[in-house]
């Protein structure tokens, strides 16, 4: 068995094709809507490239796929690898009331990638299509339209290890989004890692996935992974997973699947749809991977999944805490295997005053439980660093940097941001913050000002611009943050200087901005209306983020805003 000893993606559609496995895709009601086959895909691909190469772009073009839970997105996917080009994958998700928003969105993405050719399923064609106004492309519409192009008089060459294989944009800014290249060579040495030893998958595995595929966790780990090991794998589309979570069980049930992921918040939602009587209906005892990652790991959270299923046959120790990045094609490290979830407690205030994990006893009065996310992969290396970029000890809490073949060759169209993350050598910067302990790695929080909600990454610089646009408001008047809400979640916080003294025109202000950032970015959002010059900067005159969200929690007496209040007005 080859699994995935390849040096490209198309090698590896090639091995798959030579096997009796595939993809299935499910309805929301859990009804087989089409058994595609890697032999299938890879002749549909073959053909697809074909039409790629008539419209004479040239080599590594790059391919905007609206990436919808659908065939037609792999489809065209490995088509772009057969013909040399470089699919992107755009997001497939447009919040309530934010058809503008995603609009806006895709023309980002497309100005940034600088695509020459742009595809949607129909339902996001319209949209498609206003985004790509004045975008000189040339071809823009649906898989259905592309197929009718005329076929190339000669097959294209498939692109090369050390070529780009797609980009991936990070699941954060919508209106600074990067593109993060990666190469063949760059994607196959992660699948190694996936397959081999994260995963240690066998010719008993078969894939589950509902994660979107536009997220690298959905399209490498859930998509190219069982591929590149023969394994077949069962798709419910995201959408349909958020309306019927359950589904996902039972499918799971039916199929006697062994491996499938999620963040955490996936698992908190399918716990709270479960009802007693559903978990007589489910046989998970072929589970032996759940994994998770994504996001900020609560062991509450899946050890109460585990105990609501455990009467259907699922066990706690199939549960694999991984970390990862799409910067690192998708994997950096995984839990050892077996183990479940396997927590360190520490001392919360030794933690917070000196940045030191120092095991809790007896007499420790406060505590903060990290999840092992285990060891680094092979042939790459990890580090934690304090501010000044020196490596620190066992137990002591930094940023995270790793370097290895993983690693993405950068930004595309953003050498500035690139070179602050990457340094000549092939450290990455990750921006996240954690701990080693035995060669084990934790997460502890994140340095940068993302946060995540709902799986969801948010950066604070939408939330502002939002807010400075409003007529009541001056350039940086605002400020936005996340604070852990009563389950330990991420709340979006938006702290704004108001000049404004009408109660009945604080309130407008308060109403619009919630309704704009729900419309745009799809998240609750606590406001919080504060007097002018109240915002903390920095010694250069900058502000201060992690400043202003100090002195919310000191207002708030370091505590979170309670979910039913939506905003607080101070003067």
């Amino acid at each position: 068995m080859r699994f995935a000893d390849f040096d490209t993606l198309t090698d590896a559609l090639d091995y798959a094709a030579a096997g009796t496995t595939g993809s299935n895709f499910y309805n929301a009601r859990g009804d087989l809507a089409l058994a595609l086959s890697y032999a299938q895909l890879r002749q549909d691909a073959l053909d697809l490239a074909q039409r790629f190469a008539a419209l004479g772009l040239p080599r590594q073009a790059r391919v905007a796929l609206v990436a919808e839970t659908d065939p037609d997105f792999v489809r065209l996917f490995f088509a772009c690898q057969y013909a040399g080009l470089v699919p992107v994958p755009l997001p497939a998700a447009v919040h309530l009331g934010g058809r503008e928003a995603f609009v806006r969105q895709l023309r980002t993405m497309l100005d940034g990638c600088q695509a020459s050719v742009a595809i949607a399923p129909p339902d996001f064609g319209p949209m498609l299509h206003a985004a790509a106004v004045d975008v000189p492309l040339a071809f823009c519409g649906t898989p259905d339209e592309f197929r009718a192009l005329p076929l190339a008089d000669n097959p294209p060459a498939s692109s090369q290890a050390d070529e780009l294989a797609y980009l991936q944009y990070t699941s954060g800014s919508t209106r600074f989004p990067r593109g993060v290249m990666i190469t063949h060579r760059t994607v196959m040495q992660n699948l190694q890692g996936i397959v081999r030893h994260g995963l240690a998958i066998s010719d008993a595995d078969r894939f589950m996935s509902w994660l979107p595929f536009y997220h690298d966790m959905g399209l490498v780990g859930l998509v190219f992974s069982p591929l590149a090991a023969q394994r077949s794998v069962d798709y419910l589309g995201t959408r349909d997973f958020a309306m019927r979570p359950r589904q996902w069980l039972a499918l799971m049930s039916r199929n006697r699947a062994t491996i499938a992921f999620s963040p955490p918040f996936g698992y908190a939602l399918v716990g709270r749809r479960l009802r007693p009587t559903d978990v007589a209906q489910y046989d998970l005892s072929a589970w032996r991977i759940a994994g998770v990652g994504a996001e900020t790991i609560r062991a509450e959270t899946l050890e109460q999944f585990a105990a609501v299923l455990h009467d259907s046959g699922f066990r706690a120790e199939a549960f694999l805490p991984c970390y990862g990045m799409a910067e690192c094609s998708l994997a950096v490290s995984f839990a050892p295997l077996g183990l479940g979830i396997d927590t360190d407690t520490v001392d919360a205030q030794v933690l917070g005053h000196q940045r030191v994990a120092q095991m809790a006893d007896a007499h420790t009065t406060s505590v903060n439980r990290f999840v092992n996310c285990g060891a680094v992969l092979p042939g790459h290396s990890l580090e934690i660093r304090d501010e000044a970029g020196r490596r620190l000890p066992q137990r002591r809490c930094g940023t995270i940097f790793v370097r290895g073949p993983s690693v993405m060759s950068g930004y595309f169209g953003d050498a500035a941001e690139t070179a602050r993350v990457l340094s000549p050598d092939g450290w990455l910067n990750t921006g996240d913050v954690g701990y080693l302990a035995d060669g084990r790695l934790f997460i502890t929080g994140r340095e940068k000002d993302l946060f995540i909600i709902n799986g969801r990454n948010i950066w604070p610089q939408d939330l502002e611009f939002l807010a400075e646009q409003q007529p009541e408001l001056r350039p940086e008047d605002a400020s936005a943050f996340a604070v852990p809400d009563a389950d330990g979640d991420d709340l979006a916080v938006l702290v704004v200087q108001c000049r404004e003294h009408d109660p009945l025109r604080r309130i407008d202000l308060v109403m619009r901005l919630q309704g704009l950032i729900k419309a745009e970015l799809g998240i609750p959002c606590f406001i919080e209306l504060v007097a002018p010059h109240t915002l903390p900067r920095t010694s250069s005159g900058k502000l201060s983020r992690s400043g202003a969200r100090r002195d919310f929690l000191e207002r708030n007496g370091n505590q979170a805003p309670a979910p039913s209040r939506l905003a607080k007005s101070i003067d």
